[in-house]
């Protein structure tokens, strides 16, 4: 452990010692360029928020530190605290903020509490999700290149929607510079674990690379017949072996070996220009962005067959690749007229994940089916995930005491997964197999189990949003803050899952083949003898015993609404000198419906249907009294809410490739309802400088909480209602500069220390009676809560302990950065046990980076140089259960430690 930190610490001082403009670029220059400057300092600094029922663009406040000057507890991530990050997603970038912490693909948590309580907005509108099993949309999709700013606001105003458990996060994106730019820049790296080392691939298409392929993955033809037909797979009129055989191929289904995976790369363009026109200023912003990522994965994952963990069940190794291309852009038009400003917003990003699998299994003889064979597992995806919003902003002011802030979005988002292949092949290991000493697959589950699967699956999802805010100053130092908002979100998705089923006729010679082999339309319709019934594939049924077998259950496509209607009242008053209070109600009627569509003209009998329909009050109020000039104390106290998300409450398995889950929804769910109170003391002892302190406390009925449970050797993750629940804690933030140069020249002349702390401290608790009812669908009628749930027992998501450190020199004249992150986050639980087995948990622990950015006058040009490590200490991920001294690795791998170095050029 002491050559990372070794290797930070010569990096942070060898770096520091660089000098801003180096003697060779002073000489290879004729005439000496204006210097990088730095990051804008604090004193100068313009943070641009874009939010509803306040200025529409933030810029020069009264004191340009938002947090102290804001009605509520917030934290706000400008451009230059984003930059000194390093990281490249906004997710990353929030995850330093107190009390936040980011699990899975970017999913935020806000003290502790599960994604579903938080709320993201962009520029104040709310924001669809590419994602099948939420409702919220993951922010590691949100380059850090587009994003100006990123407020958290973590105690409720009415102004805000009100699902607001744990906290909104608000992105404003970039909007019109003062001055023309255009900036170029380009990254490599690698991963310790990834580059240059064994990793698995496969073909897919020529344009993979892309992100977007070449139309090699459409629908086959005798499929999509099929599916436009309205015909079960198993009526006689369908011929299973004609689709069938068009499912795999060499393209989709051979893994690949890679000895020497490749680099990570990317490259971003940014430009923006202002005219004036008439005393009007029209803007142009416009960006471009491209990432290639490769990450392997070397997992272990187990399940066990006894309560106290003592004996395995399952005990698989599989290497996972992923190979992630992002592509985004953004273009932006802003006028300024007067006191008047409009901002036309459009963004897109496109966030592909190319993956493939390869997993072996000696079973244990303690398993409880086919203990002593080896299995062989295979595995080909692509996920494709699109986000298209269009938002239009407008802020005006006609008279000195009215102004009217105006939004209106759409936002269309897209997941595809075509393709998701699956494969298991077996090798008995007995001395009188013939074929004991080699994998075969004969898809079926007797002597020699095997088995291949093909899933689609599609979702698409509108959102209409649109919004008006009246600002008026009833009184001086008193403002009353009237608003509407209305949102609809439509969303439609289909699951189709199959399984190949083989009986006995296949050959074990046959059995041998590699997949696309093996499901040829050589294999699957060959030998000929049925009259002819389609020229592709005349044997119907197979001779060889090869069908398709619909596996998705009762029913493959469900359609989502959530229509809200919201109004709020605000007042916003300095009573006295030292006293401000910020006090508003919010008015929701919300109806939220899931329902599954008939997809066959003879249906099966589908799954409940879900239809809630609530209206909410829900009242806010926050204190703020200033004790002295630079210290003040806030109370705040509100009533928020969580609604389900769509897809906990769709009852149909989902598998989610990052985590090797299984996931079912439940339509049973109803909403949780947020009682929210807190304090905290803020000292802000020096400009941009402060130190705070505070605590919270939530009680939460109805929370919606994951538990596992066994179907067969699989465990699927479900949800419910747990009767109520319990949040508190303190938190602790402090920010303070160092002046290094004492006032003298030299190498620390205009260099200073940055330190910036924050610890998050919570504890949560269930609260389960010995009669309280639970409703556990698929479990019919109302069972016991205590049976999926544990009294006393922690909320899922939710650490104990939070600790992000900053440590870094920086020129306040010029562009040059050294920065070492260490975070921290204690065990968290991700999902109960199954079967009276203990929860299953997450070990975070420790992680170490080190960011340097420096700037660099050449050739009459501003160069700005940045270099990235991170997980300096190789921290494992750990995903496990324990029982006395027994443990199971739900997922156990190393990440890896992961290099970059990146430049740019700005003209």
């Amino acid at each position: 452990m002491t050559k990372p930190l070794r290797l930070v610490r010569l990096l942070l001082m060898s770096t520091a010692f660089v000098a801003p403009a180096t003697l060779w670029a002073q000489e290879a220059a004729q005439v000496e360029p204006a210097p990088v400057s730095a990051d804008p300092a604090p004193a100068d600094d313009e943070t641009d928020i874009s939010i509803p029922g306040a200025d529409i663009v933030v810029t020069g406040r009264r004191s340009a530190n938002i947090e102290r000057n804001a009605p509520q507890v917030v934290s706000v991530l400008g451009a230059a605290d984003i930059a000194r990050t390093g990281e490249g997603n906004i997710a990353g970038a929030l995850g330093r903020v107190t009390g936040l912490s980011v699990v899975g693909n970017g999913f935020v948590y806000v003290r502790g509490l599960g994604d579903r309580y938080s709320l993201a907005l962009l520029n104040g509108s709310p924001l669809p999700s590419p994602e099948p099993l939420k409702r919220v949309v993951p922010l590691d999709i949100f380059p850090s290149s587009i994003i100006a700013s990123s407020l958290v606001q973590k105690s409720y105003s009415a102004n805000f929607p009100g699902e607001f458990g744990g906290g909104v996060i608000n992105l404003t994106t970039k909007a019109v510079p003062r001055e023309p730019f255009l900036e170029i820049g380009a990254t490599i790296g690698g991963n310790s674990e990834t580059t240059g080392r064994l990793g698995y691939t496969y073909y897919g298409t020529g344009s993979d690379w892309t992100g977007f392929g070449d139309g090699g993955r459409k629908l086959p033809s005798a499929y999509a017949a099929w599916r436009a037909s309205g015909l079960r797979i198993n009526d006689p009129s369908v011929n299973q072996q004609a689709i069938a055989g068009q499912f795999v191929t060499a393209r989709n289904g051979i893994v690949q070996r890679n000895d020497d995976m490749p680099v990570n790369w990317g490259a971003n363009i940014t430009g923006g220009k202002a005219w004036d026109l008439g005393g009007t200023e029209i803007g142009l912003i416009a960006t471009a962005g491209y990432t290639n990522k490769w990450r392997s994965r070397a997992v272990t994952q187990q399940t066990a067959n006894a309560l106290d963990l003592s004996s395995l069940n399952t005990n698989i190794r599989r290497v996972i690749t992923d190979n992630r291309i992002v592509a985004n852009a953004l273009l932006g038009l802003s006028a300024e007229f007067g006191e008047n400003k409009l901002r036309w917003t459009n963004l897109y990003i496109r966030d592909t994940i190319k993956q493939a699998r390869l997993g072996a299994e000696d079973r244990p003889d303690t398993a409880d089916a086919n203990p002593g064979v080896s299995f062989q597992y295979q595995d080909t995806a692509w996920y494709a995930r699109q986000l298209i919003d269009t938002q239009f902003v407008g802020e005006f002011k006609p008279f000195d005491d009215l102004g009217i802030d105006v939004r209106a979005g759409y936002a269309n988002s897209q997941r595809e997964a075509p393709f998701e292949l699956s494969f298991l092949y077996s090798r008995s290991n007995s001395p009188t197999d013939p074929y004991g000493q080699f994998f075969t697959n004969t898809l079926n589950t007797g002597q020699r189990p095997g088995s291949a699967s093909i899933a689609f699956s599609d979702l698409n999802e509108n959102l209409y949003s649109a919004g008006v805010d009246l600002t008026w100053e009833i009184a001086p130092r008193v403002k009353a803050v009237y608003g509407y908002a209305y949102s609809d979100t439509n969303r439609v998705t289909e699951r189709r899952d199959f399984l190949f089923q083989g009986n006995n006729n296949i050959p074990l010679g046959v059995s041998l083949l590699r997949p696309d082999l093996l499901l040829s339309q050589t294999v699957i319709c060959f030998p000929p003898l049925n009259p002819t019934v389609d020229p592709d594939c005349p044997a119907n049924p197979s001779p060889t015993g090869i069908s398709l077998v619909d596996s998705t259950g009762s029913n493959p496509t469900f359609r989502a609404i959530l229509r809200n209607h919201a109004a709020y009242f605000q007042i916003q008053a300095d009573l006295l000198d030292q006293l401000n209070v910020n006090i508003g109600a919010r008015y929701e009627s919300a109806v939220l419906r899931v329902s599954p569509v008939q997809a066959y003209l003879v249906s099966p009998t589908l799954p409940p249907a879900t239809n809630l329909s609530r209206d909410y009050l829900l009242p806010a109020a926050t204190l703020t009294y200033e004790i002295e000039p630079q210290m003040q104390v806030r109370f705040s106290a509100s009533k928020t809410i969580a609604r389900p998300q769509f897809r906990e409450l769709v009852f149909q398995t989902y598998y989610d490739p990052d985590t090797n889950r299984n996931f079912q929804g439940n339509p049973q769910l109803v909403d949780s309802q947020l009682t929210n109170a807190e304090g905290r003391f803020e000292w802000y002892f020096a400009p941009e400088q402060r130190v705070s302190i505070g605590g919270f406390w939530k009680r939460i009925k109805n929370p919606i909480e994951t538990y596992a449970s066994f179907d067969g050797n699989a465990v699927t993750t479900r949800f419910a209602n747990a009767p109520e629940a319990t949040l508190y804690g303190i938190e602790f933030e402090a920010k303070k500069y160092v002046d290094l140069g004492g006032g003298e020249g030299g190498v620390w002349a205009n260099r200073r220390a940055v330190l910036i702390g924050n610890y998050t401290w919570s504890q949560s608790k269930l609260k389960v009676g010995a009669d309280d009812p639970v409703q556990a669908f698929p479990f019919t009628g109302a069972t016991l809560a205590s049976q999926f749930f544990r009294d006393g027992a922690p909320l899922t998501g939710q650490s104990d302990h939070l600790v992000n450190v900053e440590l870094g020199i920086e020129d306040t004249e010029r562009l040059s950065q050294q920065t070492i992150l260490i975070s921290y986050a204690s065990d968290r639980i991700t999902r109960r046990g199954p079967s009276g087995q203990p929860d299953i948990f997450e070990r975070p622990g420790i992680q170490l980076d080190f960011v340097a950015r420096q700037g660099i006058p050449m050739f009459g040009k501003q160069f700005e140089l940045k270099f990235e490590a991170r997980n300096l200490l190789g921290t494992k991920y750990k995903e496990m259960q324990e029982s006395g001294g027994n443990r199971i690795y739900y997922n156990l791998y190393k990440p890896g430690a992961t290099f970059s170095l990146g430049g740019s050029v700005k003209f």
